[in-house]
Parts: structure tokens; sequence; C-alpha cells
């Protein structure tokens, strides 16, 4: 096995990183979208994300890759450790430049360490593992970065004593076979079955109206109306709108299958839009934007048109994105996440360690004081 370093998937053929990519379900690792957010200028110095993929091969036939970047920042990461930075360089470090493994401004869990199908996988991704450690010695960095690797790989792979694991949360919201999105809310308590549909009514009450369009039926127009709403949430809230309107239109164009966008009308006006991403047995609500605010239109473009696409496609589960406690009482459950870490400095290392362990015990205890608060009827709570 040959492993090397690529700093543009443009370096590798299209057809040979699908080939690994594909299987895993997970439209995040497909090379339409890695390899547009670099082409349609979403990464770079610009934004602190540097492509250092590894790859390996035998004989020539890529047989393995990780999608690795160096950054300058901890931007777009959803792993939060700012305050891990600014420790270390209070004491005197520098703790950028560090690796991270993942994928830009998506906290979607998935391979880290992507295998071709017939070949030896706990050798290639062993290598992968190693190799990314080397790399990391070799170019001097603060810190190696797994952000949200399956819990195979975490257990069998991003294991040892110069790692550490950290326990993070998220919602997710679980098919049980329902038949349709009144059949699911039957299964809450009256007052929150209640709630959920006034907040439904209270969009139509205003006049509003959703479409939702696939790849193939959206155009060029809607794409441009979408990234205008896109822009306007980090207009509002901080931060920068990092993914360029070129790239939701390359994503259109060579992920149609896997684009589900919803656009929000009010008479002949497009109001707000929602943009998630399908792969193989979920959904993945990414990005949200709206003209002006309108009472419980997020969590009808959000979160419940997204539950009736699952019920009527058949998904086994939607993951809306990160953070958002109100996501429970929607009938959204907390679910572990997860990530690794390695830092260089021994002493800085076993710091971060006890921090993390501390941080695990009480991230448990969150995960289960919330669970306490689904909406489900006590003799249909989740299982």
């Amino acid at each position: 096995m040959q492993v090397s370093v690529v700093a543009s998937l443009s370096e590798i053929e299209c057809e040979a990183w699908d080939r690994l990519a594909e299987p895993t379900g997970n439209p995040f690792l497909r090379y339409a979208f890695l390899e547009g957010l670099e082409r349609f200028d979403c990464l770079g110095e610009r934004w602190g994300w540097l492509p250092r993929h590894l790859v390996v091969h035998e004989k020539d036939e890529l047989i393995g890759a990780a999608p690795l970047y160096l950054k300058t920042n901890s931007y777009g990461e959803f792993v939060f450790d700012w305050s891990w930075a600014d420790a270390w360089e209070r004491a005197g470090g520098r703790y950028y430049p560090k690796l991270v493994s993942g994928i830009p401004y998506t906290p979607v869990t998935g391979p880290r360490l992507l295998t071709a199908e017939g070949t030896d996988t706990a050798a290639v991704r062993q290598t992968l593992a190693t190799s990314e450690l080397e790399l990391a010695r070799e170019l001097g960095v603060s810190s190696l970065h797994w952000l949200f690797p399956t819990v195979e790989e975490l257990d069998s792979h991003l294991v040892g004593g110069e790692l550490m694991r950290r326990l993070g949360t998220q919602f997710h919201w679980y098919n049980r076979g329902y038949r349709d999105f009144d059949d699911f809310l039957d299964r809450f308590t009256a007052q929150k079955r209640k709630k959920i549909k006034r907040e439904r009514k209270r969009v139509a009450e205003a006049g509003i109206e959703l479409e939702v369009l696939s790849g193939q039926e959206a155009t060029n127009e809607h794409w441009r109306v979408f990234h205008r709403f896109y822009c306007t949430t980090f207009e509002r809230h901080g931060g920068y709108p990092t993914l360029t309107e070129g790239f939701f239109r390359h994503l259109g164009e060579t992920m149609p299958d896997a684009i589900l966008l919803v656009l929000a009308r009010k008479g002949g006006d497009y109001v707000a839009g929602a943009f998630n991403l399908r792969g193989r047995d979920a959904l993945f609500g990414r990005h949200w934007g709206c003209a002006e605010a309108f009472h419980s239109l997020h969590f009808e473009a959000c979160y419940y048109t997204g539950i009736e696409y699952c019920i009527r496609e058949g998904l086994a589960r939607f993951e809306p994105g990160a953070q958002g406690e109100h996501k429970v009482s929607r009938g959204f459950e907390p679910v572990p996440s997860w990530s690794a870490h390695w830092l260089a400095d021994a002493g800085f290392s076993a710091s971060v360690r006890r921090y993390v362990e501390n941080e695990e015990a009480l991230m448990r205890d969150y995960m289960d004081e919330l669970a306490g608060h689904l909406p489900f009827k006590q003799d249909t709570a989740a299982k």
C-alpha cells in the first residue's frame, strides 16, 4: 500500500473516490460534495480549511482515503475546542495550525476512514489512522482531530494511549413505521400534540405555502433565492456564509437525487427556505434562512416537513443539525455523537483528557435529563 497526500480532490478521479464513498450511503462523503467545496471557493486560506487528504493506493488502484484538512482556526467544526486553543496559547503554545479529519461545516456522523469494497478493511483503516498521526508529527501541528467518526471506527482504530474520545449530543428523529404525520403525533401527550398542531396551523393562517423540491426540480432562480436566505442567517446571528451560490447549484446538478429543498412562499414571494441532503436511509437538515420572521415557520420548514418526507419515503431517521434543545419537545431524541483527539504535547494532552472525562459524565447526565422531557405518552415512549 502506498500512502500519499493530495492538496485537492481534483487530483483524484471522481469515479475512484466514489467507489469508496457511495457504499457508505452518506451524501457528504461523495466526490461532488467534497470537491465542490474546494472548487466553488468554500474552503481555502480565507476560511482556514486547507485540504490535505490522505489516499492509499495498491497497484495504482485507490483502496482507501481520509478527508483531511489543515486548519488555521476552529470555525465550521461543531466540536468546540476554542477553549483548548485559548488555554494552550496562554501557556505560550501555538494551537494553530492543526489537522482535522471531518466534513467542513457538517456535524454529521459518518466514516472518516474510507475503504474500497473487497479490500482488507481493517488493514487499510489502520494504515490511514497511523498515517494521519505520522503526518501530524511531520507537519509539527499541535493536534489532530477526528470529528463525528462512526462508533466502529472509534472503537477499532481511533483508540490508544495517545488518543482520547469526546462525547457530544445531537437530536435525531426516528421513524418507527408511522403511517403519516398524524400517526406520529398520536404518540404524543395531548398537550404536546396540541402545541405541534397549533404551530402548523399558524403557518397556514399566515398564508404561507411550502414547496418541496428535488435537485431535478430546483432551478437557478430557486438556488439564487435560497442562497439569499442562507446569507441572511449569518447577517442576523453572526458568522460567515462560507457556502457559495455556485456550490449549491453544483449540488443540484451533480447530486439531484440527494437534494431536498424546502421553500416557503407567501403570496407571490418566497420568504424562507431550508436545505437538506438525503442519504441512503436518512435525511440531513443543514441550512435555513428567511426574509422575515413568521411564527413557527422555522419549525414547519426545518422539522415537520422533513419528518413528513421521511415517513413518505420510508427513511429511518432525520438528523436536523447540531444543537437545539427545543427539538426534544418535537420528538427529536438526544443521541450521542463522538470525536477523537490527539494532542502533541503530553502535558497539555493529560490536562485535556481530564477535562473530557469530566465533560463526558456531565454530558451523559444532560442526555438522561433531556430524554425525560420527550413528548411521548408513557405507554408508547421510545425504546
